[in-house]
């Protein structure tokens, strides 16, 4: 995104990474916007932890995925940094971070960290568990390629998971909606468990693993020093705690009420995701939003957004209003498709169908 100093960033919250990511850059501010308060109450957690805690208690918590002694150090340090409700939220919820035995870990709490179980038991049942964790090891990707295909492809890639794969249960633990999974399988007319198996196949053979924290977590439930996002690098931390943390905000609202009632204006939208959600319930929701995002775009500002479908088809036909004038959005957006097309390659998750980039030009 190429962040300055003037930028304001507006983004959808999800766990809080790319927030703090973000300000590393340092940029004017962060707004993380999420309308499920428990993705800001744990942004709040991880920014009350790098102003209050030590490099490695931070890492302890946030990297190993619990200590034993979060709650004293909740009561005594953390709860003060927080706002009213996330103080609520968390005050019945140590025990997430707790850490009883060292297989624990807050990265197995949840839906996902559910299925992170599931998969890594069902690695170990089918023997390739030390292997799939030795794909994060090497530094070629020849060696990723020997490994993969000569252990561990046709081991776990049995009818069993390409059942499972085919369930509405198993995809929502993953993050996947029915109205996700829809719009993958009719934009790219493939099922999600070979989408799935042939996006396995290029995380682990075609692009480097030793950085690729995403599916580490998966299986191992934990990060490492060297294999973890950028907030929890030790130099970063230390940037963050220096001040950089204070740039991000976080609003427990939806995207366009947020920017409604914001008085400033915005030059970076990071939407991930959520319009696909979205489009399958009101098409009044998705022209509302957008009208929002240029009633509050500064000049030449830019959006970015993914999506479960090989093609967003949803947003272009939007009308809005502008300048007196009734516009179509597509006709106001400047696509970069060849650096979307490049990003999108180099992706470490690897499970969304399409990537864009716009300008917005109103």
């Amino acid at each position: 995104m190429k962040l300055t100093a003037s930028d304001e960033v507006v983004m959808i919250t999800s766990a809080g990474c790319n927030a703090l990511d973000y300000a590393l850059d340092a940029p004017r501010s962060v707004h993380a916007v999420d309308m499920n308060f428990r993705q800001n109450a744990l942004l709040e957690l991880k920014i009350a932890g790098i102003r209050k805690l030590e490099f490695e208690e931070f890492f302890s918590l946030f990297g190993d995925g619990g200590n034993p002694l979060f709650p004293e150090w909740y009561r005594k340090a953390l709860r003060e940094e927080l706002s009213p409700q996330s103080q609520s939220y968390w005050d019945r919820r140590t025990h997430f971070f707790s850490r009883k035995k060292p297989s624990d870990s807050f990265y197995h709490r949840g839906t996902t960290g559910a299925f992170g179980r599931l998969l890594a038991t069902y690695c170990k049942l089918n023997g390739i568990y030390e292997d799939a964790l030795r794909l994060f090891t090497f530094d070629t990707l020849e060696e990723q390629r020997e490994l993969y295909f000569g252990k561990i492809r046709d081991r776990f890639w049995g009818e069993g998971i390409r059942r499972a794969l085919r369930t509405d249960i198993a995809l929502s633990m993953i993050g996947v909606p029915r109205a996700q999974r829809d719009h993958l399988e009719a934009t790219c007319a493939q099922s999600v468990s070979s989408f799935m198996e042939d996006s396995m196949e290029a995380v682990f053979t075609r692009l480097p693993t030793a950085d690729n924290y995403f599916w580490r977590l998966y299986l191992a439930g934990r990060y490492t020093e060297s294999c973890c996002p950028e907030y929890l690098k030790r130099e970063n931390f230390e940037k963050l705690k220096g001040g950089l943390v204070n740039l991000v905000h976080t609003h427990t609202n939806n995207l366009t009420s947020f920017l409604r009632s914001h008085p400033g204006s915005f030059s970076r939208f990071v939407l991930l995701d959520h319009m696909d959600w979205l489009s399958t319930q009101d098409s009044t929701l998705l022209q509302s939003e957008w009208q929002a995002i240029f009633d509050k775009a500064q000049p030449d500002a830019m959006a970015l957004w993914r999506s479960g479908g090989f093609e967003v088809d949803f947003v272009d036909p939007l009308q809005i209003e502008h300048a007196g004038q009734t516009r179509r959005v597509g006709d106001m957006l400047t696509y970069d498709a060849a650096t979307a097309a490049n990003c999108h390659q180099r992706d470490r998750v690897h499970t969304y169908g399409s990537f864009y980039i716009a300008r917005l030009n109103p």
